[in-house]
């Protein structure tokens, strides 16, 4: 880790702490806390990490992205930035200079197509986008006959009918027939659906990482002050365990995380290599999310489900973000499919050779 992304990661920690903290949130009662946070993140350029420079970005390279991503999950905060740096990138790629403010992706399911007609319209309804209801603008990846092309589109110009994820988030069905895209430019090669659902499991994989450790910080914490018997319940052997074994979990999908971000970053294309990344990481972390999540409520008891405790705002993040671009049994029967295809006599090479 060199200077620029220890700054870029201090720099994000701080405007959590500052603004985004889980308790702070919980107390506030509303969403006042949701503008500040929003424009500080804004000014500090951490929603336009992927983006270059010259369109309008920060110019931050993409392990900063995933380090941001992975940051804000530690503190749970319920903003579109994952769906923003996503929309950023996407834009980026097509060569379209990203706006500020809110955005999101679609299509964001594997078998969902959005089209553009020869007038310039788009068509075509796609299901759970997070965030549709609550940004300004949606980056779209859609076909105009055999060419695929990236679009922005105001939200506006939509037919959004509301969904909830299990966290209480956004997750929406956009219907796009008739809107008119503000830009639209080809789309490079290799950027397809494929890439997208991608590169949107990568940023959950880093998101999943952040909570769990957030989850171990605080379980670590409530272990030490929570008193059983005349002593911290963190002195018991079968807590003791469980925090062992929900330090191993979050070790391996920050590991997995990592990993699969220093995989993008090298890579030209989302060839081979980076899809096994990609399915390992999200396959992990998806595992990860369900242990963890049961550790972490094992550990708080009871206190942990309420509405005034933090802890479910993170259990609830993660069982989402878990399913969202691919769970973990997804991921596996496609990994599986590919490792098939190959052979048995390619498995070991393809492994070693990440």
């Amino acid at each position: 880790m060199d200077d620029s992304d220890r700054i870029i990661i201090d720099t994000t920690t701080r405007i959590f702490q500052d603004l985004g903290a889980p308790q702070m949130i919980v107390n506030s009662g509303d969403d006042s806390w949701k503008a500040p946070l929003w424009d500080t993140l804004e000014e500090a350029g951490l929603t336009q990490t992927w983006t270059p420079d010259d369109l309008g970005g920060a110019g931050a390279g993409i392990v900063d992205g995933f380090d941001v991503l992975r940051v804000a999950g530690e503190y749970a905060v319920s903003v579109p930035l994952a769906e923003t740096l996503l929309a950023g990138w996407l834009l980026a790629r097509g060569g379209i200079v990203v706006p500020q403010g809110a955005m999101s992706i679609a299509p964001v399911r594997s078998g969902d197509r959005i089209y553009l007609a020869d007038d310039g319209a788009l068509s075509g309804t796609v299901r759970k986008v997070p965030f549709a209801s609550a940004v300004d603008r949606i980056a779209v990846l859609a076909h105009r006959g055999d060419e695929t092309v990236v679009a922005l589109v105001d939200t506006a110009d939509c037919v959004i009918t509301a969904g909830r994820s299990l966290s209480g988030e956004p997750l929406d069905t956009v219907c796009f027939d008739g809107a008119v895209p503000e830009s639209v430019e080809p789309a490079p090669e290799g950027l397809d659906e494929a890439a997208l659902f991608q590169m949107g499991a990568a940023a959950r994989a880093s998101q999943i990482a952040g909570a769990l450790r957030g989850i171990l910080d605080m379980s670590v914490d409530y272990a030490k002050e929570r008193m059983a018997f005349g002593k911290p319940i963190g002195k018991f052997q079968a807590v003791q365990h469980m925090l062992a074994r929900l330090g191993g979990e979050t070790a391996a999908a920050i590991a997995a995380a990592g990993s699969l971000a220093d995989r993008i970053a090298r890579s030209d294309s989302f060839d081979e290599k980076v899809f096994l990344e990609v399915a390992s990481a999200k396959i992990r972390a998806g595992e990860a999310a369900g242990a963890g999540a049961g550790i972490g409520h094992q550990v708080h008891g009871a206190i942990g489900f309420t509405d005034e405790h933090v802890l479910h705002r993170y259990t609830m993040r993660l069982w989402s973000w878990r399913e969202e671009f691919g769970s973990e049994s997804v991921w596996a029967v496609r990994l599986g499919e590919m490792v098939a295809a190959r052979g048995a006599d390619e498995l070991w090479p393809m492994v070693s050779a990440q």
